[in-house]
């Protein structure tokens, strides 16, 4: 089971969308830390969800699903500010690659919020754990375990991901960074401006 979550993890995290594109621009402005936090944030977000679908608590799962136009508007939002402000980044403000520990926590907060306002993500981990028949028969152990895989999975492809982007900054140079920063300002606008126009 714990493997199986670990894969789940995997599957869930490694597809590029906004946070990757985060967690990628993050890393070469800051360092490995900014980036795996950031991923950890998106991480520990998936664990919840996972925790939601797996104890099958159900009130509160109808109630992310019944207020899903509402949290898609909040995180098209969140989504909107952070790509603007990625864009607007300058590579100088960062040349030392150091990040304070209030730094970091905006990283993981901001990837957090990111990926908890998505609630259509809770639909997956119920099909997915009622296909392992986990969370239908009160088996609590087995949910967390399966929960416990997927943050592991999940941390896991983040980790890799911050050092293999990392390993590329040295090559980076300061021109290449501001447009590093204004692609995934505006990948990261798109997404936001997507996830709006879905709520219409």
């Amino acid at each position: 089971m714990l493997v199986r979550g670990i894969v789940l993890g995997v599957s869930i995290a490694a597809p590029v969308g906004p946070i990757g594109v985060l967690c990628i621009q993050r890393t070469l402005s800051n360092g490995r830390r900014s980036g795996f936090v950031s991923g950890l944030g998106a991480a520990s977000a998936d664990a919840v969800y996972g925790a939601v679908a797996g104890f099958g608590i159900t009130t509160l799962s109808a109630f992310l699903l019944d207020a899903e136009t509402e949290i898609r508007v909040v995180g098209g939002v969140l989504l909107l500010l952070v790509g603007v402000r990625a864009f607007r980044a300058e590579p100088a403000e960062m040349a030392d690659g150091t990040e304070t520990s209030g730094g970091l926590l905006e990283d993981y907060g901001s990837t957090f919020l990111l990926t908890i306002t998505n609630p259509v993500t809770i639909l997956a981990f119920v099909g997915v754990f009622a296909g392992l028949g986990v969370g239908l028969t009160g088996d609590y152990l087995d949910a967390s375990v399966l929960v416990l895989g997927v943050f592991a999975g999940s941390a896991l492809w983040w980790l890799c991901l911050s050092v293999g982007v990392d390993s590329l900054r040295a090559h980076v140079t300061p021109r290449v960074m501001r447009r590093v920063n204004q692609l995934a300002g505006g990948v990261v606008v798109g997404f936001g401006l997507l996830a709006l126009w879905s709520v219409l």
